[in-house]
């Protein structure tokens, strides 16, 4: 192990000595007139330092400029011959400059040491303790909506009692002692009460339940933006929105927000009870199929005003002669599609009769028994 070296410690000077000061000599003014030569002659050695550094690298400069024109191969004779001599006076320079610092190096060596330079900081570095990051788990779409059932159906009153508050302090206190409700699960089951209930036609109670709504979502927004848990940010939002009257920027963010949202939700309640009506339309549709297949809705309205008449009334004799006034064509057309959505219901005889009755108007001879299964 080898032995440290003291020998920095061998010349120290030190301003406020009081070893040799002499009783009848001002002390404080021995010291500060002692430190401010000392500082002095550090300032010039400090000066002779810079002075030097800044001349040798002017020097560096020339030295590598002449030796990149001497690697030039097109350079005339005249200029190589200057160029020549300009590297051998540099060279000179080089080694005066060498002794130059060899010798700003010595007397550096040499100077004695003082409180700048033996007590100085070895190492420094400010640490700022920063908010633990939040990562959202990576779920599929599916394993989100698994969460969100199996979150409601646990807390589904809880999340509502909340939805239900008026005050800022309830809502703030209520969150805090329940703080597993500050998540996504809880605004995407609030959006969805939101959407019933202006369904229901509540509409006013969907405002109220559309705020709450907001508040949790700037919550989780803030939180997003920070990079931290939503739940080290229920105390920071309520604290700012109460004095939500000096911060009008972020008072009228807020208001913004709900309004759009407000909107959003009339617009999508208004959608999914068209859906709900268009599948109540469908199934009575399906419902009314005829065992031919078509809709006996569609067929009345297509059919002649004349026939339409005459199933409104549901008098067959008029029927009767109604299709035997037609064409056999379109008495068979009419007919068939009547038949097929259900809204004739003849037996094999009333059948041959209307028929046969059109195409005895027409060629004065019965339908046989292969017609009328072409008909049908």
């Amino acid at each position: 192990m080898s032995r440290l070296d003291y020998s920095k410690w061998d010349n120290i000077e030190v301003s406020d000595d009081e070893d040799d000061t002499h009783p009848n000599i001002d002390t404080g003014s021995l010291f500060r007139w002692r430190h401010q030569a000392r500082v002095e002659r550090m300032d010039e050695r400090k000066k002779k330092r810079e002075e030097f550094e800044t001349g040798y690298q002017d020097h560096q400069r020339k030295f590598n400029a002449n030796k990149k024109k001497l690697a030039e191969s097109d350079v005339p004779t005249e200029q190589l011959e200057k160029l020549t001599l300009e590297k051998e006076k540099l060279l000179e320079q080089e080694a005066e400059w060498r002794k130059k610092e060899a010798e700003l190096e010595r007397e550096e060596r040499m100077a004695p040491q003082n409180v700048d330079t033996l007590c100085h900081e070895g190492k420094s570095r400010t640490i700022i303790n920063k908010p633990k990051e939040f990562r959202k788990s990576d779920l599929t779409e599916e394993e989100k909506a698994t969460k969100l059932q199996d979150f409601v159906k646990q807390h589904k009153k809880e999340i509502e009692k909340y939805g239900m508050m008026r005050k800022y302090e309830d809502s703030q206190d209520y969150l805090m002692a329940n703080t597993h409700l500050t998540c996504d699960e809880t605004a995407n089951h609030l959006v969805i009460w939101c959407i019933n209930l202006e369904m229901e036609q509540k509409h006013d109670l969907m405002t109220h339940v559309a705020h709450q709504t907001i508040v949790m979502q700037f919550i989780l927004q803030l939180a997003e933006s920070m990079n931290v848990d939503p739940r080290d940010c229920v105390r920071p939002f309520f604290s700012r929105i109460k004095l939500a009257d000096k911060d009008q920027q972020y008072s009228a963010a807020f208001n913004d927000e709900l309004n759009a949202f407000k909107d959003r939700v009339e617009r999508r309640a208004k959608e999914k009870i068209a859906d709900a009506m268009k599948e109540i339309e469908e199934e009575e549709k399906q419902a009314r199929i005829g065992p031919g297949g078509l809709d006996p809705a569609e067929v009345f309205e297509s059919l002649p005003e004349v026939l339409q008449k005459c199933f409104e009334s549901q008098n067959i004799e008029r029927l009767k002669e109604t299709i035997a006034s037609m064409p056999e064509e379109d008495a068979r057309y009419h007919m068939k599609r009547c038949v097929d959505s259900g809204l004739w219901v003849p037996d094999a005889q009333t059948k041959e009769t209307i028929v046969g009755t059109a195409k005895g108007a027409e060629g004065g001879q019965d339908l046989a028994e292969e017609d009328f299964e072409e008909v049908e």
